[in-house]
């Protein structure tokens, strides 16, 4: 292991991130942590995965490890919720390895801890979290963009942290940054020349938003899962009974690794814990144009008219 003064110290997702890697995207670690600290450190896996048993060509998963290889990329390995070890190939651009690192990596790595994984973006209301969620391609990141831009704040953008105290969700904030298509930028009014493309990914593009950003847990007060029809206007429908399981479960960030990692057990008791205190509801939005301004007034006034 590589000497930890060598490491650059962050903090993203509630945790201390000690990193061999650079990662430019994060603040630097300034205070104690709530979920603790954790590392990322490069070091030869080829080996070790020749030799492990696996699941499929792609993916090993053992009690205390899960490690996967992404052709072209590297092989990752994420062991007991503390560490993660990348292996690049040799002709690796190391933008790509930073989204493995803050996406599945992270993903796999709030599981291990029992930290619940959200897929989406969750924004400040009224001083409490409120989870944009959605398929990819929904419009939950151009919906939180448009949400910043009427003043409210962002506690994470892809991956929210949910953490149960005393049975009442907190989401924990991520870090400063979103990920828009090059359509919502242009929905918004804005230049994609003012930001720099995500690797491989010419018309995503990395948005900071350090001046909006919320940098402490909050309550997570609401739900709002983001659907795309083909035609219609803009509706909202509460989500009930046990669909509110299913859409937290569609919309649990790698929810394919749940059984893969013996995991179905815990999320389903945790999800107990709190789906049935959680407002949900479905807002649905016509494919083509651009709907935030009318998602935003329905997702306020239910909000409002739940006493949130």
């Amino acid at each position: 292991m590589t000497n930890m003064t060598q490491h650059l110290a962050y903090k993203a997702f509630g945790l201390n991130i000690e990193s061999e890697f650079p990662l430019p995207e994060l603040p630097y670690m300034d205070s104690p942590a709530v979920l603790g600290n954790i590392t990322v450190i490069r070091e030869d896996l080829s080996q070790r995965w020749k030799a492990i048993p696996k699941l499929n060509s792609y993916l090993s998963v053992s009690d205390n490890e899960v490690m996967f290889q992404v052709a072209d990329v590297a092989i990752f390995s994420i062991r007991g919720g503390n560490t993660i070890t990348v292996s690049p190939f040799v002709t690796t651009d190391e933008d790509c390895i930073r989204l493995y690192i803050l996406g599945s990596c992270m993903g796999i790595l709030l599981m291990q801890r029992n930290v619940l994984p959200l897929h989406g973006s969750a924004i400040v209301i009224q001083n409490k979290a409120y989870a944009l969620v959605g398929h990819s391609g929904a419009g939950k990141s151009t919906l939180a963009s448009y949400l910043m831009e009427q003043g409210y704040r962002l506690i994470s953008d892809d991956v929210i942290p949910i953490k149960l105290t005393d049975s009442t969700p907190l989401a924990i904030p991520g870090y400063p940054q979103q990920k828009l298509w090059e359509q919502s930028l242009q929905y918004l009014g804005r230049q994609s020349s003012d930001y720099l493309p995500l690797f491989k990914r010419e018309t995503k593009f990395a948005v900071p938003v350090h001046d909006q950003f919320h940098s402490e847990p909050l309550q997570l007060a609401g739900l709002f899962e983001l659907v795309v029809k083909s035609e219609g206007s803009v509706t909202i429908e509460p989500i009930q009974g046990m669909e509110r399981f299913h859409t937290l479960f569609n919309h649990t960030y790698q929810n394919l690794m749940i059984d893969r990692m013996g995991l179905r057990q815990w999320h389903f008791s945790m999800l107990a814990q709190f789906v049935n205190q959680l407002p949900m509801h479905q807002l649905s939005r016509p494919a083509e144009g651009f709907s935030s301004s009318e998602l935003t007034s329905l997702l306020l006034e239910a909000i409002t008219e739940g006493g949130d």
